[in-house]
């Protein structure tokens, strides 16, 4: 151990005394690296079980206002204002004072502001609330079905619901392989072509729903005779 503690000592004071300047400055440094380390030890923290978990903020979905809502009008500081109406066929609402208003196609909020504009000379506050009471829409229902027809419903739909509620199938002739949907979007049509037989048949796992005015067309089966 004697030995060994010389050697140290001759070593490092050989080293003093060939650079004097150089050897102070790499201890400090290596001082100083270790402080660094033994900080960022003790300041880095341990992640949290499961990781990271992203906050995310769902956008609340646009409601247009469409034909066979029941709306729930008030007039907070005019109650004798307050009324009922359902939307027409031609999308509008007929209020006392100021006749039709379109409905259809605004959302709620959109609509409370034009009321108040509409009714400013009879409020004595500036505010309209507007609530739907109730919401429906129809779809068509045509071809190789029992009772083709309107359909009106108040309640997510689909394909095969409309057709069970027009009926059913006429089996004779209906071509249950190629139904069709009928849909306007804006100034287009598009066509789908759905194969039911499958989702008789438990084949298909995803359900086709209907939109608003969507028109539902059952072919028949090409037949030689």
């Amino acid at each position: 151990m004697k030995k060994d503690s010389n050697f140290k000592t001759g070593y490092m004071n050989w080293h003093e005394k060939k650079d004097p300047v150089a050897f102070p400055l790499v201890k400090w440094g290596l001082t100083l690296w270790l402080l660094a380390v033994a900080a960022g030890c003790q300041t880095q923290a341990p992640p949290p079980p499961g990781g990271v978990k992203e906050q995310t903020t769902a956008s609340p979905e646009i409601i247009a206002l469409r034909e066979g809502d029941v709306l729930k009008i008030s007039f907070p500081g005019s109650p004798s204002l307050d009324t009922t109406q359902q939307i027409r066929r031609d999308g509008k609402i007929t209020l006392p004072l100021v006749g039709e208003v379109q409905a259809a196609g605004s959302t709620p909020e959109a609509l409370q502001q034009n009321l108040v504009k509409l009714f400013a000379p009879q409020l004595s506050t500036k505010e309209v609330t507007v609530m739907v009471a109730s919401s429906t829409f129809p779809v068509f229902v045509t071809g190789s079905v029992i009772r083709p027809g309107k359909i009106v419903s108040d309640h997510p739909i689909t394909v095969l619901d409309a057709i069970m509620e027009a009926g059913g199938f006429d089996y004779t002739k209906a071509n249950l392989k190629a139904v069709r949907v009928i849909r306007h979007e804006g100034d287009r049509v598009e066509n789908y072509t759905l194969n039911l037989r499958l989702v008789l048949e438990g084949k298909a796992s995803k359900s086709f729903y209907l939109q608003p005015s969507d028109i539902v067309f059952v072919p028949e089966r090409f037949s030689w005779f």
